[in-house]
């Protein structure tokens, strides 16, 4: 049977938000808003510190966007990093292949 999620209560830039969350989640969601939370009051301060008054929707969607860009940069060096260990493989397999080949 089935657990029903727990709701939540997130506090995002100065404002509560009960969210539901699937049981053993919790604590990743919460460290979820922590960090939203943080860009999200960058931005503003940013914003305040150069005269602009930026609106909530506008903060997040900057910083939807910002998280949004570095997924992307992580995912693409994730993929580097599998295409380096998959040739690294091949060439150990080769080095391996070719030092037996000298033995016999």
């Amino acid at each position: 049977m089935a657990s029903s999620p727990k709701t939540l209560s997130l506090n995002i830039l100065d404002r509560e938000y009960r969210i539901n969350c699937p049981e053993g989640a919790e604590d990743r969601l919460y460290e979820s808003a922590r960090l939203l939370d943080q860009r999200m009051q960058e931005i503003k301060q940013a914003g305040s510190a150069t005269g602009k008054v930026l609106g909530p929707d506008r903060i997040a969607v900057i910083a939807a966007l910002n998280m949004a860009n570095e997924l992307i940069e992580l995912r693409q060096q994730d993929q580097q990093t599998q295409r380096t260990l998959s040739q690294l493989s091949e060439d150990i397999d080769q080095l391996l292949d070719q030092d037996q080949q000298l033995e016999l």
